[in-house]
């Protein structure tokens, strides 16, 4: 064999070598451990407890016009 057949079988081989390489890399670092979900974190919340209002503070909504609102001139239509 001469130059030109040995790189690209060597190109080839180093390719599957860093495959191979990343595959059990990623292997071993997902089987570390006992559970995947991990210890418990705290997200630094603090609870307190208070009493809740007897009353809503904001009134109810009502509309401020009753009825059918009036269309405006370009939507009325030809007169009679």
């Amino acid at each position: 064999m001469n130059a030109k057949d040995i790189k690209p079988l060597a190109v080839i081989g180093a390719g599957a070598a860093i495959t191979a390489a990343a595959l059990v890399a990623a292997i071993l670092q997902g089987a570390s451990g006992s559970s995947m979900a991990g210890p418990e974190m705290s997200t630094g919340v603090t609870v307190t407890a208070t009493t809740p209002a007897t009353q809503a503070p904001i009134p109810q909504a009502e509309p401020s016009i009753k009825g059918p609102a009036p269309l405006p001139v370009e939507e009325q239509g030809l007169p009679g």
